[in-house]
């Protein structure tokens, strides 16, 4: 009951908050008692759909702020903004990422720039902005990887690439801000079909699901529940990787 009480004093800053699985993981956060800043890149309508839900809820709780990831000048903006509304910043949740094709005949080097600068060079160098803000705090970075940044797909070569170097930046983190700042991950695995031009047939749909121990597809508050419990329980854990992927990982 104390963790449960100590949590509402919080505050979380979600990157890609504003649909899908970013915005359950801030809306699990406010449930839990959290304040959210809710970041978003172009979804400026859901980002302000999504705060307008959460403070109708529970009064001054949830802000929303625009950034281009990209942009390494925008990093500290975005990190001051969120911790000057409540005065505090105590969780990172590393959520925004880009998901492409990237066949090897037709890769470019843009490509490849878009991708690790979204997946990677973004959550490295946003960790390191949050960094003062965390250590005051006690804090804690909770990255969201991916179980094929350890088994690649084939036609997702970059992609896979860059979440591997998240784990590996969870990781590193971890050792270089401890003992003030926990960092750890979330892997999902077949959570939230892919949208528009990069949607899967049902058939193929079916041969993930049938290639998952515990046959069928996830939720996004799965995952949402496993950044919770990395936030508010897991006082002893940091740099790890935590799969939530029903066992797809085991038959892959």
């Amino acid at each position: 009951m104390q963790d449960r009480q100590i949590i509402a004093t919080k505050v979380a800053l979600v990157t890609g908050a504003a649909r899908r699985i970013g915005a359950e993981i801030a809306e699990t956060l406010h449930t839990a008692g959290m304040n959210v800043v809710l970041h978003y890149h172009t979804s400026q309508q859901e980002a302000e759909s999504l705060s307008a839900k959460l403070n109708k809820k529970r009064s001054d709780s949830a802000i929303f702020l625009q950034a281009d990831l990209t942009q390494m000048t925008a990093l500290n903006e975005l990190v001051s903004q969120a911790a000057a509304k409540w005065g505090s910043l105590d969780v990172l949740v590393n959520n925004a990422s880009e998901f492409y094709t990237t066949e090897l005949s037709q890769v470019t080097v843009a490509e490849w720039d878009d991708l690790m600068s979204c997946n990677l060079k973004a959550p490295f160098f946003l960790s390191l902005a949050a960094r003062p803000y965390l250590k005051m705090q006690k804090g804690c970075i909770v990255n969201i990887a991916d179980i094929h940044g350890e088994r690649p797909m084939r036609d997702y070569s970059i992609y896979c690439i860059s979440k591997a170097g998240l784990m590996m930046v969870t990781k590193a983190l971890a050792k270089e801000l401890g003992p003030d700042v926990r960092v750890n991950a979330v892997s999902p695995g077949a959570i939230m079909w892919p949208e528009g031009e990069n949607s899967l047939t049902e058939k193929v749909k079916q041969k993930i699901i049938e290639r998952t121990a515990l046959q069928r597809a996830g939720a996004a508050n799965e995952i949402a529940k496993a950044v919770l419990y990395l936030v508010r329980d897991a006082d002893y854990v940091t740099g790890q990787v935590l799969a939530v992927d029903g066992g797809r990982s085991l038959l892959i």
